[in-house]
């Protein structure tokens, strides 16, 4: 595949909505479908539904799981927030503690970050390695993440092949809206908890990590389990590309509900 250059992609443009209005109507009329969907695939349960949110710091990960939820059954749909591994974790490959995790047959699933961490975070931070017990003949091997990239390719086509539909959303901001969100952490009291010195100090690295962005999205792209690359710096139209692009997916799975059996 092509390498994609984040710089060509506007994280502030709309294509589909001339403004925030029409995005909200027709993010409306989606939110409904998409509550019938998850409902429908609950129902069928042959199939499965895994959301990864990808994004730089700030990239409007919570906000897309608030909006997400905003258009599902609680009681069909889990989040699972991937921060810094246990010790347990660190012990085992860099898969395991998200597999643990992925949806069983009926129901979605959203990973606010996920294994994608060990193939950009730690390549801009390559330290952490250091904690995962891997042999140093392999940690230091020039094709390091192109193994990982394979590794992941072959877990989410294992996935896929059991039935998850795996729609995978790297929400791409700019690094002007990145520093007017760190701001308003600060400014704004009711947002003061979601501020930390931790951004403020990674925004040094953006260059690296846009970087490594590329280089996971153009390795690890295929056609069972494709990126979508939202323009994030207007939340509307993030929330609209989303949800048009869930509903899209499970409406292509054909889904039906089970007839009721007559002994």
């Amino acid at each position: 595949m092509a390498k994609l250059k984040l710089r060509q992609c506007s994280p502030s443009e709309h294509p589909f909505c001339r403004n925030k209005e029409e995005a909200l109507q027709k993010t409306e009329t989606l939110q409904r479908k998409l509550y019938d969907l998850l409902y429908l695939m609950f129902a069928h349960d042959q199939h499965s539904l895994l959301i990864i949110l990808q994004g730089i710091d700030t990239a409007g990960k919570d906000g897309t799981v608030r909006h997400i939820f905003a258009g599902a059954n609680p009681q069909g749909i889990k989040v699972f927030s991937f921060k810094r591994p246990s010790l347990e974790e660190f012990r085992h490959d860099f898969l395991w503690r998200c597999h643990l995790h992925t949806p069983e047959s009926g129901l979605a699933v959203i990973f606010n970050r996920s294994y994608y961490e060990e193939v950009t975070t730690a390549m801009v931070h390559p330290e952490l390695l250091k904690e995962q017990h891997i042999p140093d003949h392999s940690r230091n091997r020039a094709d390091f993440f192109d193994r990982r990239y394979a590794r992941i390719n072959d877990f989410e086509k294992m996935l896929v092949q059991k039935g998850t539909l795996v729609l995978k959303f790297f929400l791409h901001i700019s690094k002007k809206e990145q520093k007017a969100r760190i701001n308003e952490r600060l400014k704004n009291r009711s947002k003061n908890w979601k501020f930390s010195t931790e951004d403020v100090k990674e925004r040094r690295h953006w260059d690296e990590y846009m970087f490594s962005f590329e280089k996971m999205l153009a390795a690890t792209t295929t056609k069972h389990a494709p990126w979508i690359v939202v323009p994030a710096d207007n939340k509307w139209y993030r929330d609209y590309v989303v949800s048009k692009t869930l509903v899209a997916a499970l409406q292509k799975l054909k889904m039906t509900f089970p007839r009721v059996k007559r002994d």
